[in-house]
Order: structure tokens, then sequence, then C-alpha cells
């Protein structure tokens, strides 16, 4: 599925877990999921990172995933041109959620992913920056970060309990197999190629 930054994508794989017995919705690299509902929010992570968002007094709750797509700047200059993707991903989040009925100084948030697991493709730790960013991003909107898990070398698989706010998280300390790299290199060099084009406008309506 193709990452459209100017028409992000709901997740749309619903299936029911026989584990945990609920309904939940898997997100992949450039997708989000926000919900009023009882409803699981699960993903796999390597370099890319997770904010699980929630308002408890509104019972709302979303998760993102997704990840800057250059190697230059700064994660700190938050007006940098990486950067503004991630402030794209994380504000198509908020914004859904306050459509929902949730209220902004209400939001808590967790953070996950940033694993350095993505090889040969820069001297900088891509997983490290992506980190940085989402951190720096949240203390500049006042959203505490009342949980985390990030950087190491793994990648994670992340449950959300979107009704009671809860995250499980699972380290994959044994690939079976390449999907999880696989997957968030072919999105980061898409990317990479949309911002090299300059036919994105992230902000535009």
């Amino acid at each position: 599925m193709d990452f459209d930054l100017n028409n992000p994508h709901l997740a749309p794989n619903r299936y029911f877990d026989r584990h945990f017995e609920q309904e939940a919705v898997k997100i992949l690299p450039g997708e989000y999921y926000v919900t009023a509902q009882q409803m699981l929010i699960v993903t796999v992570l390597g370099s890319c990172v997770s904010v699980c968002l929630r308002d408890p007094v509104a019972d709302i709750s979303g998760m993102n995933h997704f990840l800057l797509p250059s190697e230059g700047g700064s994660a700190n200059d938050m007006l940098s041109e990486s950067a503004r993707y991630g402030v794209f991903a994380m504000d198509i989040l908020i914004n859904h959620m306050l459509k929902l009925g949730a209220a902004r100084h209400r939001l808590e948030a967790k953070v996950f992913g940033g694993g350095n697991v993505l090889k040969g493709f820069t001297t900088t730790n891509v997983g490290e920056r992506n980190a940085e960013f989402v951190l720096d991003y949240l203390k500049v909107e006042g959203i505490p970060v009342v949980g985390k898990d990030l950087l190491d070398v793994y990648p994670r698989k992340v449950y959300f309990f979107a009704e009671t706010g809860q995250v499980l998280v699972r380290k994959i300390k044994n690939l079976h197999n390449t999907t999880i790299i696989d997957r968030e290199s072919a999105y980061r060099m898409q990317l990479r190629q949309r911002r090299q084009s300059g036919d994105v406008e992230l902000f535009d309506e």
C-alpha cells in the first residue's frame, strides 16, 4: 500500500485477535488508527517509531507508525524538511483524535521503537533520530510521556489496548525472516524518493 502524505491511511487491517479475544487492527508503516471503542491496536517496529496517544477522560486513543525519511538535518530542528514528515504524522493523529472529542490538554503519550535495525543505509542511527524527534515534538507540544521503550537493536511488537491505555511490548530477538526490515526499508526509500521529487506539499489543503 502506498503512503500518500496528503491522504494518510487509516489502517484497514482489522481482525479478531484470538489470544486477547478482542477486535484488533494492525498498523503498517505510514498508517495510523484512532478509536473510541474497545480495540487492540498492533504494530511491529524496527527503526520506525509509534506514538500511542490517549485521552483518559474521553476514552479516545490512537497510534501511528512513521519515520523521518532523510539523513540530513537535526532531529532538534522542528522546521527541517525531514522533521516536517514527522510533524505531519503526529498532527494528523492528534487532529483525528480531537475530531472524535479528545482534548489536547488531556493527551498522554507512550512512545516505542527507534531500534538500530536498518544496516548499511547511513552512518547516523536512523532509529535514534526518530526517537529524538518524537520526544522533542511531544515536549514542544506539552504532551506528557508516561511510558516509553526506545532504541536498542531489536524490533518490537507493540500491543496497545485502546480502552485502558495499557501497552504490551515484545522485543523480537530472533527474526525468522526479513519482513520487518524489508517493509521499513521500502517505506523509507519511498519517502526519500517523494521528498526528492519535490511534488509533495505536506500541509496544503
